[in-house]
């Protein structure tokens, strides 16, 4: 009888290593869904598109472009000029191809100009995969 209970203990299973494996995956998901928000100027104020279809999956090399009312170009709350988006861009397709999807995040009361600008330095780079950003629904 002993020696039966001694092969019971040895066979249980220590779950203690999965269990610190899986606080360690949820704090690195909780930090970089927190690190993509904080990316966002929040200050934008998209124009409403009820009626457009909405985002099912999004490409991780997705490059944000966001466009505030007074037609400040940023990314990642980085800001720049036009010629300075447009090196990004041409840097971004040399390391990674003519297939990273731009999304452009423009102000309501943005200029149609300014968004022609981020477009038009999407053109020079060789991206084609240009989105808007809009929003569905009111908050």
């Amino acid at each position: 009888m002993a020696g039966r209970r001694r092969n019971d203990e040895e066979m249980a299973l220590n779950m203690t290593p999965m269990i610190d494996v899986v606080f360690q995956l949820i704090i690195f998901f909780v930090t970089t869904v927190d690190m993509e928000n904080k990316a966002l100027d929040t200050k934008i104020r998209m124009a409403m598109a009820p009626h457009g279809p909405a985002v099912e999956k999004k490409d991780p090399r997705t490059i944000m472009v966001d466009v505030d009312h007074k037609g400040r170009i940023s990314i990642a709350r980085a800001t720049m000029s036009a010629d300075v988006l447009r090196q990004v861009l041409r840097k971004s397709v040399a390391d990674y191809g003519p297939t990273i999807p731009v999304v452009i995040r423009g102000d309501g009361k943005t200029r149609h100009e300014e968004i022609k600008a981020v477009m038009d330095a999407c053109a020079a780079a060789g991206l084609w995969k240009v989105k808007f950003a809009a929003v569905k629904e009111k908050a």
